[in-house]
């Protein structure tokens, strides 16, 4: 039986540490603070009222149930998970205390944390942990086929059993993802949740939800009963102090509107700051930035209706790309951007791929049109999905639209905003062909949405699946990443499922007065502070 074990990071399972780990070296994120806390000078002090700029308003903050990173970077001050990541996106214990680990890997038994309240008052016993992780395997669509007949089961009021049909290594890299998080909820919260998601929101983390005003701004204040741990913070994982005594975050969709706002001090932070104010922002000693790697920018074809059915139209698009045009638009400095065909983000050095590299940003028009021609192509319209919430998908997405018509094909740009954006995405297939837009970062393969058959207009391609399948399998690191190259290769030169365009940091700004913010798939706000 092996034993994981809160406080004692350095017994994780080291093959799973082995698969999750990569490096924190990065030659692409130049600029201020690359990640880290914006500086250190300064007590703590608790007090005050954190106002944000947030650029989208969420669809919802079911975190479980949507990969939106506006309900990510919201929710994740409300909901935890039994497990979460550290700084080097390896799996360490959160809400669980201990964790043992059968000898065969397929039972796993999490001792919780006792005590922990949730924000009704109400104490998390295992009875809550397994309705939310029913619910999660259910509504998320990152878990892949790891959880395949899977059982949760709640030995005592604060022990839990997972029980898997197939061994894994990835499984708690998996219940730890901050994408579509695993996030632990009352029982009785998810019992009555409508089937379109959760409208209760209530967690164990550091902040709770008070007021959500649709289009002006979401209202969170501190948790006074949160039990945090004592373990140094690091990534997700970790202590984590509520300094503030309220958090708000303001819907600004508007990009020169949060810039304004931050530089008169109207807003304490602020997402997506433009790209041509790096300089700006720099040369005000008011203000901070964090600079810091955050996702890849993806073409998503629906591969299940239309058009982009046709492998043929999807390969011919691909070939009419110029990428470095596409991502020059999107981010006008090549301090923001770098051209990487490999689909996992180039940070994780454990899964970086060149397979199918040879496909990629060919910006070749006569090759489009021979596709076109194999295709049938007879000028059909091309839905182009993209949304002004994010200044960097619409600008890509105008220079996508341009080039495939100059490739010849009768391309159209559909504009909404986000909310409803990402309902089309998922539920309404017939009204686009392709969307731009990113995929944050994931621990491993499996994690990545855009290559689910559940997701979007998903591939249903079968060796596809059993290539996937497989890494999750894989008892060895290097047995995975030979099985990831195949798949990866497979993909640009069979399926074209997607298309990377480039990786690309995200931007953002805050005043100088606020300490202590870190940047992990997305800004971090526990632990972060006022200093006057």
């Amino acid at each position: 039986m092996k034993s994981m074990k809160k406080g004692l990071f350095i017994l994780l399972l080291v093959l799973i540490a082995a698969l999750v780990g990569c490096s924190s070296d990065d030659n692409n994120n130049d600029g201020d603070n690359n990640g880290s806390d914006n500086n250190t000078a300064g007590e703590p002090q608790e007090g005050g009222v954190l106002k944000i700029a947030l650029d989208a308003q969420p669809p919802n903050m079911d975190v479980p149930s949507t990969p939106a990173t506006a309900s990510r970077d919201t929710g994740r001050l409300i909901f935890e998970s039994l497990v979460t990541t550290d700084a080097d996106y390896k799996a360490v214990p959160m809400l669980a205390e201990e964790i043992d680990i059968s000898d065969d890997s397929k039972v796993y038994t999490f001792k919780l944390r006792e005590g922990v309240k949730f924000h009704n008052g109400k104490e998390m016993t295992s009875e809550d942990v397994v309705a939310s992780m029913e619910r999660w395997l259910e509504k998320s669509t990152i878990t892949g086929t790891i959880f395949n007949g899977a059982t949760w089961e709640a030995q005592d009021d604060y022990t839990v059993v997972l029980t898997l049909e197939e061994s894994s290594s990835l499984t708690l890299d998996t219940i730890a993802s901050a994408k579509m998080a695993s996030a632990i909820m009352p029982k009785e919260v998810v019992e009555s949740a409508p089937a379109e998601g959760v409208d209760e929101y209530i967690g164990t983390g550091p902040y709770k939800f008070v007021e959500w005003k649709q289009d002006q701004y979401i209202l969170f204040e501190r948790f006074d009963d949160y039990q945090a741990v004592e373990e140094e913070a690091s990534g997700l994982s970790g202590k984590k102090v509520a300094y503030f005594d309220e958090i708000y975050f303001y819907i600004v969709p508007d990009t020169s509107t949060r810039l304004a706002g931050l530089q008169t001090g109207e807003y304490d932070f602020a997402f997506g700051m433009p790209y041509d104010s790096y300089d700006q922002l720099l040369s005000n000693d008011d203000l901070d930035t964090i600079l810091t790697p955050s996702a890849n920018e993806f073409i998503h074809f629906n591969k299940n209706h239309g058009i982009t059915e046709d492998v043929n139209i999807r390969k011919a698009i691909n070939a009419a790309l110029d990428n470095e045009e596409i991502m020059m638009a999107a981010f006008p400095n090549t301090d923001f951007y770098w051209l990487d065909s490999g689909y996992m983000d180039v940070n994780m050095t454990n899964w970086a791929s060149e397979a199918g590299s040879e496909h990629y940003n060919l910006a070749d028009l006569d090759l489009a049109k021979e596709y076109l021609k194999e295709a049938g192509y007879n000028n059909e319209e091309l839905r182009i999905m993209v949304t002004r919430d994010y200044d960097h998908h619409y600008n890509a997405g105008v220079v996508v639209h341009e080039q495939l018509k100059n490739a010849g094909i009768n391309a159209v740009l559909d504009v909404y905003d986000w909310p409803t954006f990402n309902d089309k995405m998922q539920s309404k297939l017939e009204d686009w062909d392709i969307f731009v837009v990113s995929s944050s970062t994931v621990s491993t393969p499996p994690q990545l949405l855009a290559l689910s058959p559940t997701f979007a207009g998903g591939l249903d391609d079968e060796k596809s699946q059993d290539l996937m399948k497989q890494i999750e399998t894989a008892p060895t690191l290097e047995e995975a990443q030979a099985l990831w190259d195949e798949l990866q290769g497979y993909s640009w030169e069979e399926t074209m499922p997607i298309v990377n365009i480039g990786g690309y940091n995200n931007l953002f700004g805050l005043r100088a007065n606020v300490e202590g913010v870190t940047a992990y798939t997305g800004p971090v706000f526990w632990n972060a502070y006022f200093t006057d």
